[in-house]
C-alpha cells in the first residue's frame, strides 16, 4: 500500500497546532528546499522545559497530525531520554528538545542556509 503524500503546509500547521496546545516553546520552521542534498524540505524546532513536557508535545503533535490528516511519523527516535526527540514526518522532520540540549546542537546554526521562520506563540 502506497503512502499518501501529505501537503506538507497542512503536516506543518497540524505540527505547530500541537506543539501549542502544550505550550512548546521557540518555534522555528527551517526551510531546507533551496539546500542541495538535504534529507527532508523542512525542519520544525522547539523545546520543553522538562523531559515530561518533551514527551507531552511529541504526543500532543501525533495526536493532532494523525487527527487531522489521518498520517503518523515514519520513525520516532529520543522517546526514551526525552532530550531530543525526533519525528520523521519524511518530508518534515520535527524536532523537540529540552532547551539545554537544543542550545549544545544548535540545529539552526548548523543549517544556516535555511529561511528560517520564527512562529510567535502568546503564552
Amino acid at each position: 500500500m502506497a503512502k499518501k503524500e501529505t501537503n506538507s503546509d497542512e503536516l506543518i500547521a497540524q505540527v505547530i497546532k500541537g506543539i501549542e496546545e502544550v505550550k512548546g516553546n521557540n518555534i522555528d520552521i527551517l526551510d531546507l528546499r533551496e539546500i542541495e542534498n538535504t534529507v527532508c524540505d523542512y525542519f520544525i524546532i522547539c523545546n520543553g522545559t522538562s523531559n515530561t513536557q518533551v514527551n507531552a508535545i511529541v504526543n500532543s503533535v501525533q495526536k493532532s497530525v494523525s487527527k487531522a490528516l489521518k498520517d503518523k511519523p515514519w520513525h520516532i527516535e529520543g522517546s526514551e531520554n526525552a532530550e531530543w526527540v525526533l519525528m520523521d514526518y519524511v518530508n518534515v522532520v520535527v524536532h523537540v528538545f529540552q532547551r539545554h540540549i537544543r542550545e549544545f546542537y544548535d540545529i539552526e546554526s548548523l543549517w544556516g542556509d535555511a529561511k528560517i521562520t520564527s512562529i510567535e506563540t502568546n503564552y
